[in-house]
């Protein structure tokens, strides 16, 4: 435990400001699981879209604005506080839903999923940030593993529901009023109730000790914005293999979100056996995050990190070989306990290695490269599947996410140091 002038760093001390915060994140994961069962179906059935990579352009969108918008909130959570961001993101996020609902054309579903990608962008991240913050080093992977249970869950809850309301009350507007209720809960609990944790970074910046083994010792102190990024990108092999591998991972969920929801219905599959399996790999890989981000602060991040990839590549396979209900249950369990094992790793490696004074930033750069995995993901998949159908792209990504793991095994190293953390903490 750490303390100074009242502020403290631990998952105990500041156990009311990490429950508001992991309560927010389901909120942003909800109002980004409000689309996933939906809005492949509505732009075969309401737009008439049936190219492929026509209907992916909306998470294409989506993926490039989030990307942007990462990086861009890393830095300003450092320049201008966290609660500021955070706020702005969800007044981002209010005609969001409403453009959903009264679009008239694929174009408003486009531009409203920029608005998306910036909100959650703003939101996400500086949740993340926020929570790293207040918990110090010792509950890192346990930290993120909550961060990201409650948005996945929230994903998956929000996608199952949206299903059954489509079902029975059409595509539109009824899936689409659960995100409004999301964002007016969301802005209201940031604005009024959320603390700014920037001083629980100093904290921690003050008191930072060095690794035994001296891997990261010119990492220590400020770095300019352009090092952060040629550390966090290319140069620093622990920060670099975890941006290469969050962006392989939404590569493979980019195909998923856009294209299993096709190649389900177009296997017979009705909306609400859709909108199950839509929620089922989102909600293996929410609660899975509950183990395998406190595992990691005890059994490292390397592990994690390299057998995810690679079952989710094995899932992947398993999706493009199978055609029936059962068998793509199964696949999608899989696919979203490697994505579990994955997910709140990466970002603990990151809190690892970056410094304090500029963590906040390298949040922002790998987020950058993780969510800009969504666009190539749409794109990729999107072409391939328009010229050798949507299971020739589900092989092609497994082999890609394959590829990240090996790729993973090689180059990064273990960046948790083994520490027996205070009881307090």
């Amino acid at each position: 435990m750490s303390r100074a002038s009242g502020v403290e760093l631990g998952l105990r001390q500041n156990a009311a400001q990490f429950t508001l915060l992991v309560a927010v994140n389901a909120l942003v994961g909800g109002v980004l699981g409000q689309e996933r069962t939906v809005l492949p179906l509505l732009a075969e059935r309401a737009f008439g879209l049936s190219a492929h990579t026509a209907v992916l352009t909306y998470i294409l969108a989506f993926g490039l604005a989030k990307a942007g918008t990462n990086y861009l909130a890393g830095a300003w959570s450092d320049r201008f506080g966290r609660k500021p961001v955070l706020v702005a993101g969800w007044l981002v996020a209010v005609p969001v839903p409403l453009l959903l609902i009264w679009a008239p054309s694929w174009g408003w579903i486009v531009a409203a999923n920029v608005l998306l990608g910036i909100s959650q962008g703003l939101t996400w991240s500086t949740t993340v940030i926020m929570k790293i913050d207040l918990v110090g080093p010792a509950r890192r992977g346990l930290a993120m593993g909550l961060n990201e249970a409650a948005g996945y869950l929230a994903v998956a809850g929000t996608a199952l529901a949206t299903g059954y309301l489509a079902a029975a009350y059409g595509l539109r507007p009824a899936p689409f009023l659960v995100g409004v209720a999301y964002v007016a809960l969301g802005l209201g609990l940031s604005a009024l109730v959320v603390r700014e944790t920037r001083d629980h970074a100093r904290l921690e910046a003050r008191g930072h000790t060095p690794r035994a083994d001296g891997r990261q010792d010119h990492l220590h102190g400020e770095l300019t914005q352009r090092q952060v990024f040629v550390q966090t990108s290319f140069r620093e092999p622990a920060l670099s293999s975890a941006s290469q591998a969050g962006l392989v991972n939404n590569l493979n969920d980019g195909l998923a979100w856009g294209l299993f929801p096709v190649l389900f219905a177009g296997a017979g599959l009705g909306i609400g056996r859709i909108g199950v399996l839509a929620a089922l790999y989102p909600a293996v890989w929410g609660l899975g995050q509950l183990v395998t981000g406190a595992l990691s602060d005890r059994w490292g991040r390397k592990p994690f990190v390299v057998s995810g990839m690679l079952l989710q590549a094995g899932a992947l396979a398993l999706v493009a070989a199978a055609d029936t209900f059962l068998v793509w249950a199964g696949a999608a369990v899989l696919l979203g306990a490697g994505t579990a094992m994955v997910y709140p790793t990466l970002l603990a490696a990151i809190g690892d290695v970056a410094h304090p004074a500029w963590r906040a930033r390298s949040v922002g750069v790998y987020r950058l490269w993780r969510d800009g995995g969504f666009a190539a993901g749409a794109l990729l998949a999107g072409v391939l599947a328009d010229l050798y159908g949507i299971r020739a792209a589900v092989w092609v990504v497994a082999g890609l996410t394959a590829a990240s793991g090996v790729l993973a095994a090689v180059r990064m190293y273990e960046t948790h140091q083994r520490t027996d953390p205070a009881p307090a903490g």
